[in-house]
């Protein structure tokens, strides 16, 4: 889809347009310029059009010394990202040499761009928006990102600058994401499944160049693989290094239906992996962990088994997760990984039927009763699966605020011993009936 990316020094409202325009509140919001935010992407839908938002805010360094450098940063990832800019800017203070700075990159550019003149609260702040066609661009738009005024002319003109909507691949085409924090072998892992030096790849965290997008035949059944590792160009801000890579992920996430994580043999499961697996878990998608570089770790008895069990204590509700261990360097079992993450995208599709599910309903409830709720008993009268990819799951019963999360998690476990459902996160729903 188009993307558009919001610029602008911190503190002028961009997560809070973010918020509005996505219709989410995921962005944390604070008086306080650089406020820490988990999530920089999300799409925005206006007349039947829908576009993807990229929240640049998290550009803001640690230390002034990265200061500058990471604003400059900030627009050139967004041209390189985005059909088109957004520039914040603030009518309260009028125009910074922070903003004429941003404002001289987006010109020099050929991706187009409009001046947003946020916190126009009231008729008095709307007069002082003609100030900004100072900085040079033919359209200014006063809004309140607070109270949502001016957001939908702002909409209806951010339409009219971006192309049509590209036509969304084949839906018959499974959709993996290679994901993973850099350096772990993403590049390797691809270039072998695929057969070709489709990415560049080098000792070097975070190797220059653009992802690249594959479409292949496993089997006979056409697959779009996407290597989500690269950046465009080198920078030299970490925190922008981290955006960066976090912004690419967070986008195959939402595209995809199987996620393959890397992660590196000796190195291990790290907060970040975690942090991406609890994403992709909240996003429903299939999940497969692909344990790089095994052909360093020294091999002894049991070990996979051992690996098995460091993986499941750290992740003790995400044990559905399938490992597979290869060498991206020899190629050793790479094929596997993909043979994996088909066999996943086919458990996502998995339906059940509702005379299967009682008879299991039947099973758990005589095994474990639910718990009992303000003084009576929870009943649950029967199940049923009400779509596929992802499942999701209904189960009725006279007091769905009864059933405790620990109860959930035992019935969940009872689906996945019975059906399978291997690397694939479940939704179970509790409704009265």
């Amino acid at each position: 889809m188009p993307t558009v990316a919001i610029v602008g020094r911190p503190n002028v409202g961009k997560s809070t347009l973010f918020n509005r325009l996505t219709e989410q509140r995921d962005a944390i919001v604070d008086d306080q310029p650089g406020v820490t935010r988990d999530r920089i992407y999300g799409e925005v839908y206006w007349t039947g059009r829908t576009f993807d938002l990229i929240d640049t805010g998290g550009f803001v360094p640690n230390s002034a010394d990265a200061y500058e450098a990471a604003i400059r940063e900030q627009v050139h990832v967004a041209l390189e990202e985005a059909d088109l800019v957004l520039l914040i800017v603030d009518v309260t203070t009028g125009i910074t040499s922070i903003d004429e700075e941003m404002a001289t990159l987006l010109r020099r550019s050929d991706t187009p761009a409009l001046v947003v003149a946020n916190k126009a609260d009231n008729e008095e702040r709307r007069w002082e928006t003609p100030a900004f066609y100072a900085l040079g661009f033919e359209e200014v738009f006063p809004v309140s990102a607070t109270s949502g005024i001016g957001t939908g002319d702002l909409l209806d003109a951010v339409l009219a600058h971006l192309p049509e909507t590209d036509p969304e691949p084949d839906p018959g085409f499974t959709r993996i994401a290679v994901i993973g924090r850099p350096n772990v072998g993403k590049s390797s892992l691809v270039n072998h499944l695929v057969g070709a030096e489709r990415s560049i790849v080098t000792d070097a965290a975070g190797t220059t160049r653009d992802a690249v997008n594959t479409e292949l035949l496993v089997d006979g059944e056409p697959v779009l693989l996407v290597d989500t590792a690269g950046l465009r160009r080198r920078t030299k801000v970490k925190e922008n290094i981290e955006f960066y890579a976090t912004l690419r992920t967070e986008r195959a996430l939402q595209r995809g239906d199987v996620a393959v994580l890397i992660i590196e043999a000796i190195e291990g499961l790290q907060a970040q992996d975690i942090k991406v697996l609890k994403k992709a878990e909240a996003m429903h998608k299939g999940l497969v962990i692909a344990v790089n570089k095994w052909d360093l770790v020294q091999q002894e008895e049991d070990l996979i088994k051992r690996y098995e069990t460091y993986v499941a204590e750290r992740l003790p509700t995400m044990a559905y997760i399938p490992l597979v261990f290869v060498s991206a360097l020899t190629g050793k079992r790479v094929v596997r990984v993909m043979e994996t993450a088909m066999a996943v995208a086919k458990e996502r599709e998995r339906r059940i039927s509702t005379s299967a599910l009682n008879d299991l309903l039947e099973d758990a409830t005589r095994e474990n009763p639910p718990p009992s709720y303000r003084g009576g008993f929870v009943k649950i009268k029967y199940a049923t699966q009400i779509r596929t990819a992802p499942p999701v799951f209904v189960f009725f019963c006279n007091h769905p605020k009864g059933i405790t999360e620990p109860y959930k998690r035992f019935l969940e476990r009872r689906l996945r011993e019975r059906f399978g459902f291997l690397g694939v996160p479940l939704t179970l729903q509790f409704r009265q009936k």
